[in-house]
């Protein structure tokens, strides 16, 4: 009598491996559709849909009050863009693209020297960390009306601190070349904090031996953060960069608030010329495509960065 055996099947790790990430896997299952189908719901009904309106009503000279009435004018409205005067478009690009060169620069300096000092500890310094974050927890609008008096010419605290160090005093607000550079001021008071805590993230990270080893070495601290400590910082300087970049160009409420565009139109930037256009004046069709011209640098500008980006990780490999 001969015994009959079957031959179970063997596993083999790594197939097994696979099968178990596979199915752990939702993205290409139903579920993990309905995982997602609440955020992209949420994120086309606010972010998508009206994106694409814009584009739709920046090709008729809109009526807002009824639709219907509205008139197709085509690429009317961009090549009224060209011809725009008080202010012109050409203009307004430009304080946009000052306000925002100004914002990262600055901004990644300042944030960036904030972070190296806080970076050394200690019970002040620690304490320095929740003040320093404050103002950029705090709302635009409302610390906005608050730099209004501090930038005022007559009692403000602004020319009484030039005054007693004996410097030149400043209109601030009410002339039109000091009025951007005000502007600058508040902003980058309120949004240091964030960018330093990015740079005190990142330093976090890094490691300390080749720092040690620099120091062996003697290097001094200019060559250790030169060579050392900002080109490991390559990836999170190019996120405050970009993240800078966007959020100035997109800026509205300080402008609103501290100057109101002015004075003749010396802090007019793109996205206040979208409110005053669409809003004030009711020309929705051409404020439409301001915003769509708006929209368009900001997907350029990060289009470039990324660029940049991926080719600094790869220089870092």
């Amino acid at each position: 009598m001969t015994a009959t055996t079957t031959a179970r099947p063997v596993a083999v790790p790594g197939r097994t491996a696979r099968r178990r990430n596979q199915a752990r896997d939702f993205r290409t299952t139903r579920w993990g559709w309905a995982y997602s189908a609440p955020a992209v719901l949420i994120f086309a009904t606010f972010v998508i849909i009206p994106t694409g309106y814009t584009f739709y009503v920046s090709l008729w000279k809109w009526n807002a009050l009824d639709p219907a009435l509205s008139t197709f004018k085509g690429v009317g409205n961009y090549q009224r863009l060209i011809a725009a005067t008080q202010p012109t478009f050409l203009s307004s690009v430009w304080h946009s693209l000052y306000f925002s060169g100004a914002m990262v620069i600055g901004g990644t300096a300042v944030s960036l020297a904030l972070a190296l000092l806080l970076q050394r500890g200690g019970v002040l310094l620690n304490a320095s960390r929740v003040a320093l974050f404050l103002p950029h927890a705090t709302p635009v609008i409302a610390t906005s009306m608050i730099w209004v008096w501090i930038f005022n010419p007559r009692f403000g605290l602004a020319d009484w601190v030039l005054h007693s160090l004996h410097l030149p005093t400043s209109d601030w607000l009410q002339s039109s070349s000091s009025s951007m550079p005000a502007v600058i001021i508040y902003s980058l008071w309120h949004e240091v904090g964030f960018t330093t805590v990015v740079f005190l993230g990142g330093l976090a990270t890094l490691p300390n031996e080749l720092s040690e080893a620099a120091r062996v070495d003697g290097c001094s601290a200019w060559q250790e953060f030169w060579y050392l400590t900002w080109h490991q910082l390559r990836p999170v300087t190019t996120f405050v960069v970009a993240i800078t970049a966007i959020t100035s160009l997109q800026a509205f409420t300080q402008f609103y608030a501290l100057s109101g565009g002015g004075p003749v139109y010396a802090t007019t930037t793109l996205s206040y010329l979208v409110y005053q256009e669409a809003f004030v004046l009711s020309d929705t069709g051409y404020g439409a495509a301001l915003a769509v011209v708006l929209f368009a640098i900001t997907v350029l500008f990060t289009l470039v960065r990324r660029r940049t980006a991926a080719g600094s990780e790869s220089s870092l490999v």
